[in-house]
């Protein structure tokens, strides 16, 4: 459970952060006015229409309706819970968390996790120091030259090497002072299985260091450069590195996977890194394991959309099968890019260029065409029975797209290609009890722009609550005119309750009030009320406005109540009907007043 976080504490990590400053770092801003502005990186644009307003501390997008203050811009971007983006800022601000009693098993267990990410990190720093400052790396760098990699990727991905020797690490790190059981139960180190002692796990191998999605070492996977074996050797499983749940490059694409709108998945660490030098930085690798459910879920995060491109040798088509099985478990939308010659990623962008790799990933097909595409190359559809025996295989595939138009053009497909009856395909279906329903769309995991209903009266609604932000003392003189509850918008009366019962209470009025309880719809329009430039018109004139907007809204309402009152009592014989009509007659002529003045 989140350890509750004072709202001093909160106050002051808010206070010395810079909205612009932080949201720059992943957009990019050009100022107008007193605004800022750029391209979503929450949803695909090319005209700008996100703005940050860093005076009120807040941003909003006007195409896909994020929006919110400095920490919820942290745990839209990082994906990560709006209490983590607090934590996250103050500690890239370096504030101190508020202290609590922790028990002595959550103290060790701290101190433990702390001591193994800062060995983990000083490995990543010794690995590649060697490949870039000492002897022992000319091996490792003439590799990576050889492979097209170039030294800025190899620093931006932090790559290193381990020299030919038994213990250059255990050395280094003893002459540090660093614990050997910390090192055993990292895995940098090993037990001899004969004799006293131990050595290095990783020699001879170009490092690749493996991070979590916050950038953190928490493993490392070592590529043999001559024709030992193993080819590729990682870390042992730790407290920090869970290959089920981790993948490589993660850190860096999760942003370049939510602006494009999908992940693109291969085979290995090579393959992410020629990829992304490539330029396409939504890559992705499992860690020499299977594609797992855990993986899976955790790229839907950030969009819904799975696109998978493994070596198109016959190994490489069987791994593709099995994480399309897996990925199918989801609600994911997945493709396949298939590599002509028989290569990898890498090997293809070395042979073919980054150009010609992005145009076959545009070219990526369903995963429908690519079971039928695999079966038939593995069929001898020359004879009835090896027709049949397709069409065996086919069936399930067939079976499990729940569109009906699109399974009905693809039975026509199949059909033609095995020269069997539509007719037979759709009984042999029938029979094994395939029905049409739709299959839901997993849309909470991508921004799209929506076009969001706007008229006078919510543009009124929100000129209310940007005047009541600036001058709340505003609200009590709203409220005689306007009761909240008659606020025609269900959003905005959430809002104005929530700045009246701070108001009542005596409590300022800052971006971090109301954003633990109020839903994200609220949030969003509240961050556009404060955003939204209303125009260079007198702050006085337009408040009054939009208050007789409301007013009117309010005097109708409460007219076709009285009126319809009258009607009743009346029919009823009820001389109460009078007094309803003398009300709903009164509240005609203010609203013609109303009118008149306007």
């Amino acid at each position: 459970m989140a350890m509750y976080l004072p709202d001093e504490f909160v106050e002051r990590v808010r206070a010395e952060s810079d909205l612009v400053s932080v949201v720059s770092t992943y957009v990019q801003l050009k100022r107008r006015g007193n605004r800022y502005w750029g391209c979503c990186p929450f949803h695909q644009e090319d005209t700008p229409s996100f703005s940050v307003k860093p005076d009120d501390g807040f941003f909003y997008c006007f195409g896909c309706h994020a929006g919110g203050n400095i920490f919820k811009f942290i745990s839209l971007i990082e994906n990560i819970s709006y209490y983590d983006a607090i934590v996250l800022q103050a500690e890239r601000l370096n504030i101190p968390l508020p202290e609590r009693e922790r028990t002595p098993q959550e103290v060790a267990r701290e101190k433990k996790l702390k001591a193994l990410r800062e060995v983990h990190e000083l490995a990543g720093k010794f690995f590649h120091n060697c490949l870039t400052v000492t002897k022992y790396g000319k091996a490792g760098l003439e590799y990576f030259h050889r492979r097209g990699i170039g030294d800025d990727i190899i620093e931006e991905f932090n790559l290193g090497f381990a020299p030919d020797a038994w213990n250059k690490l255990l050395t280094a790190f003893e002459r540090r002072g660093i614990d050997k059981d910390l090192l055993l139960e990292s895995g940098l180190i090993v037990k001899r299985q004969q004799g006293a002692g131990e050595y290095d796990r990783f020699r001879n191998r170009v490092i690749i260091p493996i991070l979590d999605e916050r950038g953190r070492v928490c493993g490392f996977g070592g590529r043999i450069i001559d024709d030992g074996q193993p080819k590729y050797l990682n870390s042992p499983e730790t407290v920090l590195f869970n290959k089920r749940r981790l993948l490589f490059g993660l850190d860096k694409a999760h942003r370049h996977i939510a602006q494009a709108g999908f992940s693109l998945v291969v085979e290995g660490y090579m393959d992410v890194i020629s990829v992304y030098a490539a330029g396409i930085k939504n890559v992705v690798a499992s860690l020499g394991t299977a594609f797992t459910v855990e993986q899976c879920k955790k790229l839907l995060r950030y969009a819904p959309a799975i696109y998978f491109c493994y070596d198109s040798d016959a190994a490489g088509q069987e791994a593709i099968s099995r994480a399309l099985k897996i990925a199918g478990e989801t609600n994911a939308e997945i493709k396949v890019v298939q590599l002509p010659d028989g290569k990898d990623p890498d090997e293809f962008i070395r042979n073919h260029g980054a150009d010609e790799f992005k145009k076959v990933v545009k070219q990526a097909i369903s995963v429908v065409d690519f079971r039928l595409k695999h079966i038939m190359a593995h069929s001898d559809v020359s004879g009835l029975e090896g027709r049949l025996r397709a069409l065996t295989e086919m069936l399930p595939v067939l079976g499990g797209i729940r569109n009906t138009v699109e399974r009905s053009a693809y039975v026509a497909r199949v059909a033609r290609l095995l020269s069997v009856s539509e007719n037979d395909i759709l009984v042999e279906l029938t029979k094994r009890g395939h029905g049409g329903v739709a299959r839901p769309v997993n849309a909470d995991n991508v921004r799209k722009a929506v076009h969001q209903i706007d008229d006078a009266v919510r543009r009124a609604g929100r000129v209310i609550i940007r005047m009541v932000w600036e001058e709340p003392a505003l609200i009590e003189h709203f409220i005689t005119l306007v009761p909240i509850k008659a606020v025609p918008v269900p959003v905005h009366r959430q809002i104005l309750q929530a700045l009246y019962d701070k108001y009542q209470a005596g409590s300022k009025f800052t971006d971090i009030m109301g954003l633990d309880f109020l839903g994200e719809e609220s949030i969003a329009e509240m961050s556009r009320a404060l955003v939204e430039d209303f125009g260079d018109e007198d702050g006085t004139l337009l408040y009054e406005a939009c208050v007789r907007q409301l007013r009117r809204s309010y005097l109708n309402s409460q007219y076709e109540v009285h009126s319809r009152n009258a009607e009743v009592l009346h029919q009823q014989g009820d001389a109460k009907y009078i007094e309803e009509l003398a009300i709903s007659q009164k509240i005609k002529q203010e609203m013609d007043e109303l009118q008149s003045v306007d």
